[in-house]
């Protein structure tokens, strides 16, 4: 009976070796999307002289096109995006890509070191010029998430003739003012749950915080309810890694070890240079999307930045109720009908 348990063990750890080995190194792709206009594409394209990673979906070509800017920094939703974007693909081409070293834009031994934002901003509107000419388009719809808007609004407010409009989904703004309101709702929720412990830690932060040194720990805005809902991100990212046709493990390794290396360098920078400083003027239409439950990035800062950007066309907050930092895909049959009201009539 020993010898039988033993043998079996080994087979399972066989299979799991070489479950592993063949998600490190299988090829990637997008699935097909049927249809004879439909598009479906994973690809590296080449821009300001560095691969990018570009993912295109959609149901007819000649949909208006998105553009999304991930988040983290570093964070591609490539992984995943995917299985929240069903409804979105129908009435739009959808494009994500990885930032430079990022995800499967990162490459082993390079160094990113003086990646800035101002780096993103530049690559951004290059890939825009790039997809217009290759999808057909005169102009593109602009959408940032969270890290993403930062880039997002650089881009949109420099080059207004690319885009349509800009869209942005957990808005960064005053930096300093949404980890304190990120903070306060972090304190409540630990008071009303009686956690003492928890209490006295995230009090410890405050000055650290309000002097721009700190932001409020993910951890706590995770377990409190405020990072997501109705969703689990982070399980997402595990599913993807394991088991997707977009990223094998290589890809994953290469996702950690972007985070791991550049991610605190570019959060710090947008945390001593706020976007509120940078952009005041956007001459085209701009939404903010906000999560009701954010506690990533405040949706009543977000609101203050809104009110204070100038510029010709619709300026607009809309609060998804049951969300937190992810509402397209929290509540995303409810953020393809809002983009359809806006931009499919």
């Amino acid at each position: 009976m020993k010898k039988k348990s033993l043998k079996i063990i080994k087979i399972i750890l066989i299979i799991i070796l070489l479950f592993i080995v063949i998600r490190l190194f299988h090829p990637t792709w997008t699935p097909f999307i049927k249809g004879e206009n439909s598009i479906s594409e994973l690809t590296k394209v080449t821009i300001n002289g560095v691969g990018l990673e570009v993912m295109i979906r959609g149901n007819d070509r000649n949909n208006p096109v998105l553009i999304f800017v991930h988040g983290g920094p570093c964070c591609s939703e490539i992984p995943y995006v995917r299985k929240y974007q069903k409804h979105l693909e129908k009435d739009f081409t959808i494009v994500h890509y990885d930032q430079r070293g990022s995800g499967k834009s990162y490459k082993f031994g390079e160094d990113y070191s003086m990646v800035t934002a101002a780096t993103h901003t530049n690559d951004l509107i290059a890939l825009t010029e790039y997809m217009k000419e290759y999808l057909g388009k005169e102009q593109v719809i602009l959408i940032g998430h969270s890290y993403g808007t930062y880039i997002a609004t650089m881009a949109a407010s420099q080059r207004p003739d690319l885009y349509q409009a800009y869209i942005g989904i957990g808005q960064m703004s005053n930096t300093i003012e949404s980890e304190l309101s990120s903070l306060a709702k972090c304190l409540t929720a630990a008071e009303n749950a009686g956690n003492e412990t928890d209490v006295k830690y995230l009090k410890s932060l405050e000055t650290a915080i309000s002097n721009g040194e700190s932001i409020t720990p993910r951890s706590y805005v995770r377990k409190y309810g405020f990072a997501a809902r109705k969703i689990d991100d982070n399980g997402d990212y595990l599913k993807g890694f394991l088991f997707g046709t977009e990223y094998n493990l290589l890809d994953a390794i290469r996702f950690y070890t972007a985070s791991i290396k550049y991610q605190d360098a570019l959060i710090m920078e947008a945390l001593d240079n706020p976007i509120t400083g940078i952009v005041t003027e956007i001459k085209i239409p701009v939404y903010f999307v906000m999560g009701k439950y954010d506690g990533m990035t405040s949706p009543e800062t977000a609101e203050n930045y809104l009110n204070s950007i100038t510029g010709e066309g619709t300026k607009e907050l809309t609060l998804f109720d049951e969300s937190a930092h992810y509402p397209q895909f929290e509540e995303e049959e409810k953020f393809h009908q809002w983009m359809k009201d806006i931009f499919c009539n």
